[in-house]
């Protein structure tokens, strides 16, 4: 007995075995991660019992062996997965990590005992010895990766507490993974590993006893990178695929007859080429990278922070900075950047540079609408890294980069702006403060930000053409409203001239000559004073006035056209403070409406009310009337005009918009065939202002009016 080592081996294995169960079980039983120790040294026992049993005793027979270094093997991965489940709660990684290494390690070992008790118990021998070993292989490859990403991204503080119990784990796993591939390629299990073994686990226990010991309750820290986990999905790609590649030149060698040794030296080289291309090729490692980092790990951005922090810095309406220069501090800020350019689309689709920060741009900035860098984004939303560029051209099929990026000193990444789908402008990012590498998450923040400020880039352009729009829109607001006095000052100097053969011998005809010549110097003047100064005709034009005395003149001035309009009830004296001539203009211009509007059998009402600290002037007809569609969208808009050609469609819009000016409103009410009535409220001048004089009002001759005389 003594002279068989395997028996003193595994002997010496079962006694550690059982001490480190007796102190696990009876002192250190505290956290998962001793339970699971404990849990693995009982059926570690048990093995290594069952070993030195079928030496001495012939019993257990293979298959309850078997049964046992399964479990023994599941145990230690149960025990790695302890720790891991520590590790998770800790560091907040997805649970979908652990759900793939768990569902991993499960189907594999059920696996392994289904068939092995299907064949005790009814003798199915569904396995065969190679089979076997080739799940032993599997196994320890599994548990190999899962300690190789506990020690990668653990902490300080996490190794120390766990350093003798990984040491002692993954010493176990190699050397299964070492006798087991040695077994496979030579048929055999080898009498040196397999009496080794017992001595190894058992030199192994005091580590465990002392990490226990010495870690207590310290809490293990963990943190899967990608790298790690890259690398260990790598690792347990290779060797599953090696082990596939043993079955397929086992079958292929048994398969091929008198060319079996042949063909099987051909497909092991055939597929150790083809992984070696695998693992070597930059392409595919890198769409792994992205793929587990898509789908196994948190962000590396925190971005509800980077969408506030870029909020903030539009939401800023001023423009210090102007709104280029804090786009190109956006997107250099998420590639720890501080310098960058910016092109925005200009007139004939050239490409003008908006803003530079921090980066000396060559004299020569414009990116001309055809050349080969727009059509390379307008093809696809890429964003180009200068370094790499340089590095290797043919990447980019050899892309033509501009004079004015490629002569501009620290320029790094090329970013497209695009608005929809068409190409809006481009940036560009200086080399950032320190080595940044850029993953697939990088980019995606990029041109989610790029395309949210180019929003808004496109959109200040646009407000900045809409504002001169507007300001040549109120020139020509201004103009029209110049206008239409003017043709009325002609029309009235017009009659004049046109008169004036008939009564040039008639006084009376020569005085109202001067007062319409007098009025049409006044309303011109104003017009030219009111386009020197634009704001001339606020507070400082406004006086008080009798607006009673105004309506009786207006309608005297009106009578000579049928039908005349009247006067009707009381006329109580309403002062006001507004401007003589428009407030003239404004009245004389609804009064001239409603004449056009009705008949000469027609009736023209006007009356005054005193209301509620305003007056309250009637304008009633019973011409044609209007529907309430007409009032409501083109009676007061600005350049409608019922009159055709002849008229302006600006009387309505400017009376209503000067007595709003003043503080009143003017409100309309009407029926098609029954006639209409405008209501104009004008606010009553303060106590204060009526103490003050009122400004005289000069009569209107009762002359025959030279705009009538014609009539």
């Amino acid at each position: 007995m003594f002279r068989d080592l395997g028996v003193i081996s595994h002997g010496a294995a079962a006694i550690c075995f059982a001490l480190l169960a007796i102190v696990v079980g009876t002192r250190y039983l505290r956290r998962n991660v001793d339970r699971a120790l404990f849990l693995a040294t009982i059926i570690s026992f048990l093995w290594a019992a069952a070993l030195v049993t079928q030496s001495l005793f012939g019993q257990p027979d293979f298959l309850i062996r078997y049964l046992l270094e399964l479990l023994r093997d599941a145990s230690w991965l149960l025990l790695l997965f302890a720790i891991l489940r520590d590790s998770f709660k800790s560091s907040g990684i997805s649970n979908r990590v652990r759900s793939m290494i768990a569902v991993a390690a499960c189907v594999l070992i059920i696996g392994l005992m289904v068939f092995a008790l299907l064949e005790y118990v009814l003798g199915l021998e569904l396995f065969s010895g190679k089979a076997k070993i080739l799940g032993q292989i599997g196994l320890s490859l599994l548990g190999l990766s899962v300690i190789e990403q506990i020690w990668r991204n653990s902490t300080g503080l996490g190794r120390s507490s766990m350093k003798y119990l990984c040491i002692g784990v993954i010493t176990i796993f190699a050397f299964d993974f070492f006798m087991y591939t040695d077994a496979l390629l030579f048929g055999q299990i080898s009498d040196s590993f397999w009496n080794a073994r017992g001595f190894i686990n058992a030199a192994l226990v005091p580590l465990f006893a002392v990490n226990v010991i010495n870690t207590r309750k310290q809490p293990i820290e963990f943190q899967l990178s990608r790298t790690a986990f890259f690398h260990a999905s790598t690792l347990v790609f290779a060797g599953g695929y090696l082990l596939f590649l043993a079955m397929g030149g086992y079958y292929v060698r048994a398969l091929g007859g008198s060319w079996g040794e042949a063909l099987q030296v051909l497909f092991l080289t055939i597929s150790l080429v083809f992984l070696a291309t695998l693992l070597l090729s930059r392409r595919i490692r890198a769409r792994l990278m992205v793929l587990i980092s898509q789908n196994f790990f948190d962000y590396k951005y925190d971005y509800r922070e980077e969408w506030l922090k870029m909020t903030r810095e539009l939401a800023d309406l001023s423009n210090d900075p102007p709104l280029p220069e804090r786009v190109i501090r956006i997107l250099a800020g998420l590639v720890e950047s501080n310098g960058g350019a910016i092109w925005l689309k200009g007139e004939r689709d050239a490409y003008i540079l908006k803003a530079s920060i921090n980066l000396s741009t060559p004299k020569h900035t414009i990116i001309d609408h055809d050349a080969e860098l727009v059509r390379f984004f307008s093809d696809r939303e890429w964003i180009v890294d200068l370094h790499e560029y340089r590095a290797d051209p043919v990447s980019y099929n050899l892309l033509d980069i501009p004079d004015a990026i490629a002569k501009t000193p620290d320029a790094w990444l090329i970013i497209p702006l695009y608005l929809g789908n068409d190409l809006y402008g481009m940036a560009l990012v200086g080399n950032p403060y320190t080595r940044v590498e850029l993953n697939w998450e990088n980019f995606d923040l990029i041109k989610v930000v790029a395309r949210q400020t180019c929003n808004l880039l496109a959109q200040a352009d646009a407000q900045n053409r809409l504002s001169r729009a507007m300001q040549f829109e109120a020139v020509s607001k201004a103009s029209a409203f110049m206008v239409h006095d003017l043709k009325t000052v002609i029309a009235q100097l017009s009659l004049l001239v046109k008169n004036a053969p008939k009564h040039r011998n008639n006084p009376a005809f020569i005085d109202d000559m001067i007062n319409t010549t007098d009025h049409a110097v006044r309303k011109m003047s104003s017009l030219v004073d009111h386009i020197r100064r634009p704001g001339s005709d606020d507070e400082d034009q406004l006086k008080l006035l009798n607006l009673t005395g105004i309506v009786r003149e207006l309608i005297e001035h009106h009578h000579h056209q049928k039908p005349a309009p009247h006067l009707e009830g009381d006329t109580p004296d309403a002062t006001i403070k507004a401007d003589v001539e428009q407030l003239r203009s404004v009245l004389g211009h609804l009064i001239q409406n409603a004449q056009d509007a009705t008949p000469n059998d027609g009736e023209i009402s006007i009356t005054l009310k005193i209301a509620k600290g305003n007056v309250v002037l009637f304008i009633q007809d019973t011409g044609t009337g209007m529907t309430k569609e007409f009032i409501s969208s083109q009676l007061f808009k600005p350049f409608e005009s019922t009159k055709g050609l002849t008229g302006m469609g600006i009387g309505a819009y400017q009376a209503r918009e000067y007595i709003r000016k003043i503080g009143g409103n003017i409100d309309v009410t009407s029926e098609p065939g029954i006639g209409s009535c405008f209501s104009v409220r004008i606010p009553l001048a303060t106590e204060k202002n009526t103490a003050q004089d009122i400004t005289a009002i000069k009569p209107v001759s009762s002359t025959p009016d030279p705009m009538q005389s014609a009539n």
